[in-house]
């Protein structure tokens, strides 16, 4: 049997019959990726199989002339170009056809019988990117790419394909699959292995008139039906491509339409193909031809080309702000309406690094109840117990969540596949139905046409799950159907694995950040401007592109740092253009402001005007230091929020607060600064000490970090035996600033080999924290600069910021699913609290963090070298503050008059900005942030008509009217509950 195969798809494999070189092959390279139009007027050369093409990144475009035999009449003709390149061909100006070696697609079909009335004479392009499926690495996939990087043409000619023998030869396969995978005790597996010996004794290699006989005792087995128990395979086909990774944003393009392209073909041959499209915010719609647009769009309106997700981006599942979330989910939802006249119902998101447990209430709210992906089968350490249930997140929202048993979003069709996907599954006797996806992923190519016809072999076959192409759709719909026994699972669905994310590329975290607060920013000033200034035009056009640059970097391999050192260049320009024109809008809007609100007093010429765009004010500013930040917690990197323009009373009217609630304000003079000092911050407040007697707080530590693979990704837990305390000073601590309103100290470390820390520490007058002002020099290879905070502090559990609300993480590693976390994430802040006193650890642009039993810890720099060798070897400035705090207090006084007052210290106003598109609607989000139920107030002072509470996408809810009475709008909230509401202003 295997001499059969092997003579069949040997040296002179009788898969092909005769073939021919083309007419003329010639080509032309650019640097640039450049359109169709202008790429076939440029001059070419002539070219021949066995050339090499590169640097790495270049492109090629190929011009080939094929003359058929005439020969060759009745035949199924190919064009099979081989090369190390991804290639898609082009034929009279459309592209027709990806090539990528690497996802086994090599061949373009150029007729399945040719006819005489057919060309026999015809011209394609082929577009050849100089780099792989997987980029360009030298040596292994994740290194950095190698820049001097050949890429050859080995194969290019016009072949008779033989489909008798393919389809012999997948009988085969999956019959040998069947004998080998099934088992001794199952008696399928030997009728399986003796009908393959019987169709390999009946066939004459030589002669094909023989295969039909062979293939109908493969039929035979193949028709042999299940019983009505069998599991059921729903077999989507997926193609995830990462928006960046191994190669930049530019080559995403061309690798969406080179996947997109084939596969609307090969729906062209296969009617009954379904496929999930999880990247459509990346469809190329400007880089394809209008022919190449309009089937795509046909095949969604048959329901076989299937947008999916919902996002703007597949984006990381824990950094993202819970605003930048929401704006996922809008403008993503927003896009397919407006391409596809539809609204995704499934979130999809097979691809990132754990999961936010406010994620389920952000899918409801944005009209999705489905969600699945696949990563935790990444868990190093517990193997998730489930994969169909219910998610319930912080505020008891549910959604059915569906991992797919296979453990993989890019499966081909074989039999081993399928027969994991029911072994593997953990939900047996409650559900009978379970998701396939398959093709080519990550870097794109999308299904192929043998996937399809494995399953369509085991379709319903005897000793087999049944295998159905499906959709999404049919699949979630059984299992609800089915739901009545599922387990749910409550909180964050954390992957034990990839923590190394939460702190790598950090030029990037803080520019994510930065332009998360900037766009805040520029959304209040300008909604504000336009309630009071009718001749202000809020810059929706403006505002939605700036969005999708920050959205774009929020995908799950740019904002985390697992990319290419050409990424990171170009989401820093993303960034810089962020800040640019931020900068400019906030500009406009306060001058806007300014005119419409400034009246100088007689015989002045000046005034002056406060503006604050944080959900609370402080009533004793002293300087542009020290304010909360908007999303609960200091902004220290904005110097607390303020912007001074000229005199008016503050726009909001909150009070500082904790994870728990208001913190107390202790005011502080400059005098105690030396006592913060002494022991690094161990000093009585409210008569107690906040650090450990013995213990050094803001204390520096550098570990080895050397992952067993991937190398950005990961940070081991193995690396916490390596401690090293960073001692060595470069400069001694000195009183830097000692009188007035605010007092420093600073000095200077010696960290690692080659690296320095300067850091000025800030106490201001009556700010409730003291600020730690770092600048590091990072040369260091391999290693982990953390600072740590121990506190005389006893709590099981700590608690950390994430979007719209908090949870809590055990300070303890008693189970294995305690110690997995060892490296967590966290906002703007994380604090250790017990009754009555706690110390929080604030941010400006950290993510990664610890907490273990009374030390908190903050996680500043790595240096992993691949996928980007240079990473993070820069100059670095970042702020952190610790906050000894009471829990509760109470609240500052209201001011006179804001724009927006909330009555409850629970709720924090979180979002202003423009409805879209409704001209003078005005969207208002708050949510309610320490866990509890209570009824809050919101009153404002603009001009309101109307108001109506709306979901995550603008859309007005049922009877969802409120009622403005004299006190303000009443609103109701449970734990963590998200409110949007829509304000419809008078002109």
């Amino acid at each position: 049997l295997f001499v059969f195969c092997n003579v069949i798809l040997g040296p002179q494999s009788m898969l092909f019959g005769d073939c021919c070189p083309p007419a003329s092959l010639s080509f032309f390279q650019t640097p640039r990726r450049i359109p169709y139009d202008e790429a076939v007027g440029q001059e070419f050369r002539p070219a021949k199989v066995g050339d090499s093409f590169g640097p790495t990144w270049e492109t090629c475009w190929f011009k080939v002339e094929l003359s058929i035999p005439q020969a060759w009449a009745g035949q199924e003709v190919h064009f099979v170009w081989e090369s190390d390149g991804e290639g898609m061909v082009w034929r009279d100006g459309q592209p027709v056809q990806g090539l990528t070696k690497e996802g086994e697609k090599t061949s373009y079909i150029l007729t399945s019988s040719l006819k005489e009335s057919e060309p026999h004479s015809l011209t394609l392009y082929v577009e050849l990117a100089c780099n792989g499926l997987f980029g360009a690495g030298k040596g292994s996939m994740i290194a950095p790419p190698d820049p001097d990087r050949r890429f050859t043409l080995s194969k290019a000619e016009l072949v008779i394909f033989n489909r008798d023998v393919y389809e012999l030869l997948v009988d085969l396969e999956i019959l040998l699959d069947m004998a080998q995978l099934l088992g001794e005790e199952n008696q399928r597996s030997f009728q399986a292995l003796y009908t393959a010996n019987q169709m390999v004794n009946m066939c004459d290699v030589t002669d094909p008139s023989t295969f039909p006989a062979a293939r109908d005792l493969a039929a035979a087995i193949f028709s042999q039906r299940n019983g009505k128990s069998q599991h059921t395979i729903h077999a989507v086909g997926h193609c995830h491509i990462d928006s960046a990774w191994l190669w930049p944003y530019e080559e995403t393009i061309r690798k969406c339409a080179r996947s997109w392209v084939t596969v609307v073909r090969l729906m062209e041959r296969n009617p009954e193909l379904t496929f999930a499209c999880s990247q459509v915010s990346d469809l190329p719609l400007g880089d394809l031809s209008f022919g190449s647009l309009i089937s795509i769009q046909e095949f969604v309106a048959k329901e076989q080309f299937i947008p999916v997700g919902g996002t703007w981006v597949e984006m990381d599942g824990n950094l993202p702000s819970g605003e930048s979330m929401v704006r996922q989910f809008l403008q993503g939802q927003l896009f397919f309406q407006e391409q596809f006249g539809r609204i995704c119902s499934e979130f999809w998101l097979p691809d990132t690094f754990g999961y936010s447990a406010q994620l389920p209430q952000l899918m409801r709210g944005c009209g999705i109840r489905r969600f699945l992906t696949q990563k935790l089968s990444w868990n190093l350490v517990n193997t998730f117990p489930h994969h169909t249930f219910f998610w319930e997140g912080i505020d008891g929202s549910r959604v059915l969540t569906h991992f797919p048993p296979g453990d993989s979003y890019g499966m081909h069709g074989r039999v081993e596949e399928i027969l994991k996907t029911v072994k593997n599954n953990k939900d047996k006797g409650c559900v009978n139905h379970s998701a396939l996806l398959f093709g080519f992923g990550d870097g794109g190519g999308g299904p192929t046409q043998k996937m399809l016809d494995r399953m369509k072999r085991m379709s319903d076959t005897d000793g087999l799950p049944r295998v159905q192409i499906s959709t999404p759709d049919r699949l979630f719909s059984v299992l609800e159907k089915e739901s009545s026994q599922l387990c749910t699972w409550v909180g964050e669905l954390f992957l034990e694995l990839h923590n190394g994310t939460y702190t790598t590329q950090a030029q990037i975290k803080k520019g994510n950040r930065e332009c998360e607060r900037i766009l805040h920013d520029v959304e209040v000033l300008s909604t504000l401007a336009v309630a009071r200034g009718s001749a202000f035009q809020y810059p929706a056009s403006q505002l939605q592109r700036l969005w999708r640059l920050l959205l774009l970097n929020q995908f799950h391999d740019v904002l985390p740092g697992s990319c290419i050192q050409l990424v990171v260049e170009d989401a820093l320009q993303y960034y810089t253009e962020i800040r640019r024109v931020g900068a400019r809008l906030q500009e406009e809007a306060v001058q806007s402001l300014c005119r419409e609100l400034l009246q100088p007093k007689a015989g002045s010429t000046e005034s002056t005007l406060v503006l604050n765009t944080l959900p609370w004010e402080r009533t004793e500013v002293i300087s542009r230091t020290g304010l909360p930040g908007h999303d609960g917690a200091p902004d220290l990197a904005s110097g607390g929020g303020l912007r001074e323009v000229r005199l008016s009373p503050s726009y909001w009217n909150r009070a500082p607060q904790t994870s728990l609630g208001s913190s107390h304000c202790t005011p502080f003079s400059t005098a105690f600064l030396l006592f913060f000092l002494h022991c690094c911050f161990s000093v009585p407040l409210c008569s107690r000490e906040s650090v450990p007697d013995g213990c050094y707080a803001n204390q520096f530590a550098l570990f080895d970090d050397v992952p067993l693979y991937w190398d950005a990704w990961d940070v081991m837990d193995y690396h916490l035996e390596t401690r090293k305390p960073v001692t060595m000073l470069l400069k001694p601590l000195e009183i830097t600033l000692a009188g007035g309103l605010r007092g420093s100290a600073s000095f200077s470390l010696q960290i690692g080999k080659s690296s320095t820390l300067t850091q000025e520490i800030i106490l201001d007058a009556t700010c409730p924290y003291l600020r730690f002002l770092t600048q590091v020099e990072w040369k260091e290879a391999h290693k982990f600069l953390k600072v740590e905070f121990p506190v005389q502090v006893r709590s099981t559990n700590a608690t950390y910021e994430i979007q719209f609300g908090h949870l809590q993480r055990p300070t303890h590693w008693n189970t294995s699913w305690d110690w997995a976390r060892f490296e967590v994430w966290a906002h703007k802040w994380l604090d250790l609290s017990e009754h009555g006193f706690g110390v929080a650890l604030l941010n400006d642009c950290k993510y990664g963090a610890s907490a273990h039993g009374n030390i908190l810890s903050l996680s500043l720099l790595r240096a992993p070298k691949s996928p980007d060798a240079t990473a993070d070897i820069a100059h670095h400035q970042f702020t952190y503050a610790v906050m000894p705090h009471l829990v509760p207090a109470s609240s500052a006084q209201c001011p006179a008059w804001s724009a927006f007052s909330v009555s409850s210290p629970a709720v924090v106003l979180e979002t202003v900005k423009q409805a879209s598109p409704r001209g003078r609607t005005v969207v208002v989000r708050l949510y309610e942030a320490h866990g509890s139920t209570v009824v809050a107030w919101l009153q404002t002072s603009l001009p309101v008509k109307e108001a109506m509470l709306c979901d995550l996408l603008e859309r007005p809810a049922a009877q969802g009217s409120l009622p403005l009475e004299q006190r303000g709008m009443r609103l109701s909230f449970t734990p963590f509950r998200v409110l949007s509401i829509l304000l419809v202003l008078r002109q």
